[in-house]
């Protein structure tokens, strides 16, 4: 047997291991406060910091105007709005929403020692629920967030409710590679490594676990471009990052 047959017969046999559960997303937010204090940490060490150039990414994929309105769902400790702010010159003012207290209690922190109390504001809020009037925002960014709804369809509709028209929609998520192989390895690291690192380093041995699974049960690619059609928007493209790791999906609305 010859090293591309192993290679297939491992490959296989691993997409046969389990069945990833589709874990429930029920007050997800007190995971997350849960782990707070050590998220931003854990997010560098286990994508090889791989998510700051993620999001420096999406922060090129604004609009090209100018004095925008961005709000920032599941925003968590904010570093997608501080990168926002960082990267791009386009940004008048920002809202963060999220449902994790603690974690906006870190954002705050970060936001002011960077003096950007005036231009950014976080607040707890519902991404199924967006308590802003229709039409409000020329960009709406989400990272990380969207599989972890209860109702991803729920969710598509209450943002193209308070995205103005010709809005821009950015989504960055996790995603799987196309080539077998790398995503074999990126499933056995997913799957075996990941939670045993993000458990030692969190102390929260539920969380890392839950990550895997709603990364493989998420509809990716262009499954989730056509959830995001049916949701009514349009321009929908999906930029793979990293060998298909994460993804950026872009979508607008023309209405």
């Amino acid at each position: 047997m010859n090293t591309e047959e192993i290679l297939e017969r491992r490959t296989h046999n691993f997409d046969k291991l389990a069945t990833v559960e589709n874990p429930s997303r029920h007050e997800i937010w007190r995971m997350f406060d849960r782990i707070s204090g050590r998220y931003d940490l854990l997010n560098r060490i286990l994508s090889f910091y791989q998510d700051v150039k993620w999001r420096k990414k999406l922060a090129q994929m604004l609009p090209d105007h100018s004095q925008q309105t961005v709000l920032d769902l599941a925003t968590g400790t904010a570093d997608v709005l501080l990168t926002l702010f960082n990267y791009s010159s386009k940004i008048n003012h920002a809202v963060g929403l999220d449902m994790a207290q603690e974690m906006l209690q870190i954002g705050r922190k970060k936001i002011a020692l960077q003096n950007l109390q005036k231009k950014i504001q976080i607040l707890p809020g519902d991404a199924e629920n967006i308590p802003f009037a229709d039409n409000n925002f020329d960009t709406i960014t989400i990272a990380f967030g969207i599989r972890n709804l209860i109702s991803i369809e729920q969710g598509l509709r209450e943002i193209f409710r308070v995205l103005k028209p010709k809005g821009r929609l950015l989504v960055l998520e996790f995603s799987l590679p196309d080539n077998r192989y790398i995503k074999v390895m990126y499933l056995f690291y997913f799957r075996k490594i990941l939670p045993k690192i993000g458990s030692w380093l969190s102390g929260d041995r539920y969380a890392y676990h839950y990550l895997n699974q709603t990364v493989e049960t998420f509809p990716y690619g262009k499954s989730f471009c056509d959830v995001l059609c049916t949701a009514g928007f349009q321009n929908i493209v999906a930029h793979p990052l990293t060998l298909g790791l994460a993804s950026i999906y872009m979508a607008e609305k023309h209405i």
